[in-house]
This record gives structure tokens, C-alpha cells and sequence, in this order.
């Protein structure tokens, strides 16, 4: 074993000086690669020899085909052979055993007419493109072949045959715009008709139509060519117009000078076409106008413009309700009715995308404008109430409601003299959301009819409801005073004040005691100032109750009031209040006191004295100091004797100075 280690020989794997890469060895093997022998080229001397060639290629098409009898190419290189060797009993026999495997492949049909085309058979031509047509009258290429032989032949009768036949099929369009080049290269005028005739109701779309229309006008025949204009509008749906159709029948009119026509035709297309298409009718239109119109003309134009500019902005946001605004009022500048409806009807179809009573307040106005113009405008009354119902029921009452909806309704009812359906939807707007405009839309609805006791019964209802409004309690006392029912009058202010919660109590106390003012009863009127005092020592107050007894020519009472008021208010916090007050007691004095109850007065006058304090953020940093001016009455600094001494210091500052 160990001599067997010693005797064996070690390999080198250390890294060879030269590398050679596979890429060097695949080009080197390219380059030795000898080239592959040609077949010998064989010389037939004589007969014998081309029958043997001849068996030997056939046995070897015939081996070959019966292994891949349904490869179509080796079959028509058979043939193509056989054709070659001038037997062509033989080809034909070769098509035909590949007809009977595959009969649906046009190739394999054009070869084998196009191989009787060169051997001059035309009658063997035109049966095998008859048997091809017959089997495969979908394959366009054999029929355009067949046609082609016959044109070249100059058989027009056959070709006018073929074409038929092929006809019959209803093929595509370019089989007939060749059957139709075919009979015009021949001046067959009235068949060209014909074959329009029959291509439109194969193929009824508009640029056939216009192909026979401008067909006609190229043959001047004008009445001709716009009666297949209109017959194309009778005819066609109005989706299925293109508006090329429109813009060429107009340019046709306009050549032959009918521009009331080419008015027509723009309007009609205008109408019958979206907006987001007629863009181009638009711009042509626009350009015959300034060619050939007037001011009027010029400016419907416009408005189809404009008309298309708001089709756009809407279908790019249908709930923009303000374009739609735009568009109505355009379309009632022009006043078709119908037209009008339609954008309206387009335009509240539109709901807002949720409940929300600020993303309604705009679409509301949309259904009022719409009824209103229904009334004032079509004067169709059904119609307009039947949008007031409509709305009503689309609206979430119970989310939220427009009491400026429910009175417009009401009011209209009232215009048609229909008082109960007045009456009636005020009622339901109550129930179903009350609201104060309702409730006092409802009320004056029944004072202008002289219902006085209906209009108290909604006012004891209106109560009921909203029982802090102040407004509504001094309305319902106004009206009894102005009917002269002074003690249902008072009753009401007397209810009112004894409410535990108001919304603006002055407004109630106010018009209460106006009320005793005016009825002369000066003694309630101060016994309410002297409750109204209880409850508040608003400075406003005390200026009111001096000022009636001074108007009714109590001086000393409402000097005394003053001075009780003064007293009052002492306390620091209402510094102002009590700067107001000795103010109008100054008035007062000056006019109906002397000059010891003025000087009086004057002498109670505050000082006007600046001051600094400090000033915070809103985190509660301090930020400095600020400067305001604030008021010392002389009993306040009697009262703190450190303000006198400072006031003193400060004097005497200034005077050193």
C-alpha cells in the first residue's frame, strides 16, 4: 500500500499561464468547420433518364405527403413541381387530393388558380374561383382575385356578376366602394344609385351616407345629393350622427348658398347632439356666423357656446349648483320653455351628497327658483305645486327642515285663493318641524284674514313650544294691546316675567313697562322698576327709572335715584358702570338742577389716572406690562388713604419737575 502512495503520480492544480475561455474555443471550432458537400448536379441525356428523375421526385412527394398529409406546403410544392414538368393533368390532381384534406386554406385555392391563369386555362380559372367562392364566400382576397381575372379580361359582364353574387353576402365596406369605383370607372351612373341604395341599408352608418352624398354632388346633381342629406337625419338615430355628418351637410348648403339652411341644419344638430360632443359644430358654426350672420345670429351662437361650456362644468361636478344657477339663467335668457324645464329637472336630480343642512341651502334654491318660474313665468300652477310637493318630500324633516320653503309653499296657495291648503301646510310644517319664521308666518297669515282667535291659539302653541322667547311673548302682548285688550295685555307680560329662563329678559321688562308708560299708569311702572331692581342693578336700569321720573316731571325722585344708584355701585368691578351713571347725572343736573345739587355732582366726579399691569401669555408667562387708564372717585380714595398719599407724591413729582 505504502509503495503503491510513493509510485503514484501528484496532479498540478496550480493556475495554468495561458487561459483559454469557451467563447475562444467555440470560434475556433467555427473556423475549422469545413463546409457541408453539395448535392451533384445531374445532366439528363435522355428520356429514360427524365422518367427516372421524374419517378424518383415523385415517389419521394408521395412518400412525403403521406407522412404529413395535412401540411398544406407540401402540397403546393407537389403541384408547383408537377406544374414545372408541363404535366398539369397531374397538378391539378395534386390540388385536388389537397382540396379533399384541407378545402377551408384560400391559399391553397389561389394557387390553383393562379397556376390555370399562366397556363392561359381561363375557363379551368373560373371554375376553380366559382367552387372557391362557393365554399369560402367569407375569404374577401378569392373574391377581389376572381374579380381582378375578369376585369383584366375586360368581361365586365361577369365582373358585375361576381360582384352580385358577392353582394348578396353583405360583405364589408371596401367590397362595395370597389363595386361602386368599378361601375363609375365605367359611367354607370344610375347603377352606382342603385348600389348606394342597397351599401346604406347594408351599412347604415353616416359616412356611407355622406360617401353617396358627396357622390351626387360630384355629378351635380344638387337636389340628389340633399335629399340623401335628409334622408340620413330621417333615417339615422340621432346617437348614431356624427357630427362630421352635420358639419359636411351644412358646408354643402353653404356652397350653394343657402345660409337660412345652414342656420337650420346647426340649430337642429345643436339640439339633437350632446354637449360634450358638438364642440366642432360649435367652432364651424362660429365661423359661418362671422362670415355670413348678423348680430343676431352672432350672438345665439354665443350662447350655444356658452350653453356647451356649462355642459362640461357640470359633468365634471354635478352637485356645483352654481354653474347650474349660470345655466338656467342662460337658458331663460333665450326663453324655450322646454329647454328651460329640462335643465331645471337635470339640475335637481343632483341631490346633495350628504344630510347636511349647509350642503342644502344651496340646492333648496334651486327647487324654489324652479317653482317660481312655473308660476310667474309658464303660469303652470299644477306644475308649480307639484315641485313645492315633490321637495317636501325629499327633504329630511326629521334631520332638518326650511321654514322659508313652508311659507313660499303657503303664500302660493294663498295667490291660487286656497286658504284651507294654505292653513293646512302651515299646520304640517309645525308638526313636523316647528320653527319660529313658521310659527310666525302662520300668525300673521291669520291677523291679515281677521282671525284673531285662531292667531291666539298659535300664539298659546308657540309658547308652549319655545317658552324662553321673548320676542314671541312681547308680539302676542302687542297684538292685545292693539285689539285695546289691556288686562289680556297685561296678563301676558305678567306670565312672561315669571319664567324661570328667558332669552332676553330686558326685551319682555322693557316693552312691560312701556306698556304701564303709554296706558298712563305711572304707579305700576314704578312698582315694575322697583321688581326689575330687585332682580338686577344694571347701571341701564337706573338710568331708565331716572329718566322716567324725570319725564314725567318727578326731579327729586330721580335725583334720589341717582344718588341711590351711586351708592350702589361702589364696588371696584364696576368702576365704569358708575362712570356712566354720574355722567347722565351730570346731564340731569344741568338741565333741571341748580348749581348746589350740580356742584354736588361735580365734586363726586372720578379722576382719569393712568396705570400699569402686567400682561401674560397664554401659557402664563409673563410678557411685560401695559398701559390702560382707569377712574378714582373721591369716596374711594377717602377710603384708602394710601391712594391719597400716592396721589400727593405724584403731585409733588410733577411740581418739582
Amino acid at each position: 500500500m505504502e509503495g503503491g502512495r510513493q509510485g503514484s503520480s501528484t496532479l498540478n492544480l496550480s493556475v495554468a499561464d495561458r487561459q483559454i475561455t469557451a467563447e475562444q474555443i467555440m470560434l475556433e471550432a467555427f473556423d475549422l468547420q469545413a463546409e457541408a458537400p453539395k448535392p451533384p448536379k445531374q445532366s439528363i441525356q435522355s428520356m429514360e433518364e427524365l422518367e427516372d428523375y421524374r419517378l424518383q421526385k415523385r415517389t419521394e412527394f408521395e412518400a412525403t405527403v403521406r407522412q404529413k398529409r395535412h401540411t398544406i406546403g407540401i402540397w403546393l410544392r407537389y403541384a408547383k413541381w408537377e406544374e414545372q414538368q408541363k404535366d398539369l393533368v397531374r397538378a391539378r390532381s395534386v390540388y385536388e387530393r389537397a382540396r379533399e384534406i384541407d378545402y377551408t386554406n384560400p391559399i391553397l385555392w389561389l394557387r390553383y388558380a393562379e397556376m390555370e391563369i399562366r397556363n392561359k386555362n381561363i375557363n379551368h380559372a373560373r371554375n376553380v374561383w366559382d367552387r372557391a367562392i362557393s365554399l369560402l364566400p367569407r375569404e374577401d382576397q378569392l373574391w377581389y382575385k376572381y374579380v381582378l381575372m375578369e376585369d383584366m379580361l375586360g368581361q365586365y359582364s361577369n365582373v358585375r356578376k361576381i360582384y352580385e353574387r358577392w353582394m348578396d353576402w353583405e360583405p364589408d365596406e371596401n367590397a362595395w366602394n370597389a363595386y361602386i369605383t368599378f361601375e363609375k370607372r365605367n359611367g354607370e351612373i344610375d347603377r352606382v344609385r342603385h348600389i348606394f341604395a342597397r351599401y346604406v341599408v347594408c351599412h347604415p352608418k353616416p359616412k356611407v351616407w355622406l360617401r353617396w352624398a358627396k357622390f351626387e354632388e360630384s355629378q351635380g346633381e344638387i337636389g340628389n345629393a340633399r335629399k340623401v342629406f335628409e334622408d340620413t337625419l330621417d333615417i339615422l338615430e340621432s346617437e348614431d350622427v356624427h357630427t362630421r355628418l352635420y358639419i359636411d351637410f351644412a358646408k354643402f348648403e353653404e356652397g350653394q348658398k343657402e345660409f337660412d339652411r345652414v342656420r337650420e341644419i346647426y340649430r337642429y344638430a345643436l339640439d339633437k347632439t350632446p354637449p360634450k360632443k358638438a364642440k366642432s359644430l360649435i367652432n364651424n358654426f362660429i365661423r359661418f356666423e362671422k362670415q355670413h350672420g348678423n348680430k343676431d345670429t352672432i350672438l345665439e351662437i354665443i350662447v350655444a357656446k356658452r350653453r356647451f361650456q356649462y355642459e362640461e362644468d357640470v359633468e365634471l361636478d354635478p352637485t356645483n349648483y352654481d354653474v347650474w344657477f349660470d345655466y338656467i339663467r342662460l337658458e331663460e335668457s333665450v326663453g324655450d320653455i322646454e329647454r328651460i324645464r329640462e335643465v331645471y329637472e337635470r339640475s335637481i336630480a343632483n341631490l346633495p351628497p350628504s344630510p347636511e343642512k349647509r350642503l342644502w341651502k344651496r340646492y333648496i334654491y334651486l327647487w324654489i327658483n324652479y317653482a317660481l318660474y312655473e308660476e310667474m313665468e309658464t303660469k303652470d300652477y299644477n306644475r308649480a305645486r307639484e315641485v313645492y310637493n315633490t321637495i317636501m318630500k325629499i327633504i329630511p324633516h326629521k334631520k332638518f327642515s326650511f321654514s322659508k320653503l313652508w311659507l313660499m309653499f303657503s303664500n302660493f296657495e294663498l295667490r291660487r285663493q286656497d286658504i284651507t291648503a294654505a292653513r293646512k301646510i302651515l299646520g304640517y310644517a309645525i308638526g313636523v318641524n316647528p320653527n319660529e319664521k313658521i310659527f310666525d308666518g302662520y300668525i300673521e297669515l291669520e291677523l291679515k284674514m281677521g282671525n284673531i282667535d285662531r292667531a291666539r291659539i298659535l300664539y298659546s302653541k308657540y309658547l308652549d313650544w319655545a317658552p324662553e322667547n321673548c320676542q314671541a311673548w312681547c308680539k302676542f302682548a302687542e297684538m292685545e294691546t292693539a285689539l285695546n285688550e289691556i288686562e289680556r295685555a297685561r296678563a301676558i307680560y305678567e306670565l312672561a316675567i315669571q319664567q324661570p329662563l328667558l332669552d332676553m329678559p330686558e326685551l319682555i321688562w322693557k316693552g312691560y313697562i312701556e306698556f304701564e308708560i303709554e296706558g298712563g299708569d305711572y304707579d305700576r311702572a314704578r312698582e315694575l322698576y322697583k321688581v326689575l331692581l330687585q332682580r338686577t342693578t344694571h347701571v341701564r336700569v337706573w338710568i331708565s327709572y331716572a329718566q322716567f321720573e324725570t319725564s314725567i316731571g318727578q326731579l327729586q325722585t330721580a335725583r334720589n335715584i341717582y344718588t341711590t344708584a351711586f351708592d350702589k355701585l361702589k364696588d371696584p368691578e364696576r368702576v365704569e358702570e358708575r362712570v356712566l351713571l354720574i355722567e347722565q347725572w351730570r346731564d340731569f343736573e344741568e338741565e333741571a338742577g341748580d348749581e348746589i345739587t350740580l356742584q354736588k355732582v361735580q365734586d363726586n366726579l372720578p379722576k382719569r389716572v393712568k396705570k400699569r399691569r402686567k400682561v401674560y401669555t397664554e401659557e402664563g408667562e409673563e410678557a411685560g406690562f401695559e398701559e390702560y387708564f382707569d377712574y378714582l372717585f373721591p369716596d374711594q380714595v377717602k377710603s384708602h388713604p394710601s391712594k391719597l398719599l400716592f396721589e400727593s407724591a405724584k403731585n409733588w413729582k410733577a411740581n418739582k419737575q
